[in-house]
């Protein structure tokens, strides 16, 4: 039976899913981590660091919820500060430097709102991300496992392609702000799921995602290790296919794919 855009709202949000650190930690070796902006301080809301990929080495890079109340304390729910932002970036600039493809794992209602952040520049952080990563001359995957929140997400976002687990969404905003700007009424959340165009398959046939990663198969729940293993395979044939591409052509593409929306 297919599934409401409303139900995926809920399973996406579900503290059960596999996190950014568990697709690290089970379909690389040898993670690396790497800490801080070099500005400000370690935000524990963005994880990342070098690993190694089918023996090759990558750059990943992860927005971290946690599975339980003091691990999303921790993590902050999984939004981050501008800091977080930084140290993102830092790791794709260095990346780039030494050649290695970017691989990015998106789970955030949005990046933290507080007057902290906006003190420390989160809009400039997340503008400058997008600045740098549309002309970044290495391969770029995302990977959306949960939410994938407003610019929160985007700014891990701006990839040469973009994957989205079966019961993720990517949103501008979360259903319960579209329904109380557009009827005063956060009630209404589900009825606004369905309006917005926000679910995996959806996403696919309006071409914004270029796949869509099953965690079904007939109707039955697919194991947590069978999506690691679908995600591991396809990582490790896709970064090999964009390696072949000039760097100018990288850039380019990337380009046209953000323009074309």
């Amino acid at each position: 039976m297919e599934k409401s855009a409303h139900e995926i709202v809920q399973l996406a949000r579900d503290q059960k899913r596999l996190t950014s650190l568990d697709f690290i930690e089970q379909i690389f070796d040898n993670f690396q981590e790497f800490h801080g902006d070099r500005y400000f301080a370690d935000d524990q809301a963005v994880v990342g660091g070098v690993a190694l990929l089918d023996g090759k080495p990558v750059t990943v890079i992860g927005i971290q919820k946690g599975k339980n109340l003091p691990e999303n304390l921790k993590r902050n729910f999984g939004s981050a500060n501008p800091e977080g932002y930084r140290k993102a970036l830092r790791l794709m600039k260095q990346a780039e430097k030494f050649n290695r493809p970017v691989v990015t794992f998106i789970n955030t209602s949005g990046a933290y709102s507080g007057i902290s952040a906006e003190e420390r520049g989160e809009g400039e952080a997340i503008a400058k991300n997008l600045y740098e990563m549309a002309d970044l001359s290495v391969p770029i995957i995302a990977t959306i496992i949960g939410e994938g929140g407003s610019g929160g997400a985007l700014a891990l976002a701006v990839a040469d392609e973009v994957w989205m687990l079966e019961n993720s969404i990517y949103a501008v905003l979360p259903p319960e702000g579209f329904a109380s700007i557009l009827w005063k009424d956060s009630s209404r959340a589900d009825e606004a799921a369905d309006l917005m165009k926000i679910t995996a398959q959806e996403l696919k046939e309006l071409d914004v995602i270029e796949q869509v990663i099953p965690e079904t198969f007939r109707g039955e729940s697919v194991s947590d290790e069978a999506i690691l293993r679908r995600v591991k395979a396809d990582l490790t044939w896709k970064l090999k296919d964009l390696a072949k591409k000039d760097p100018t052509q990288l850039v380019q593409e990337r380009y046209e794919r953000f323009r074309k929306f």
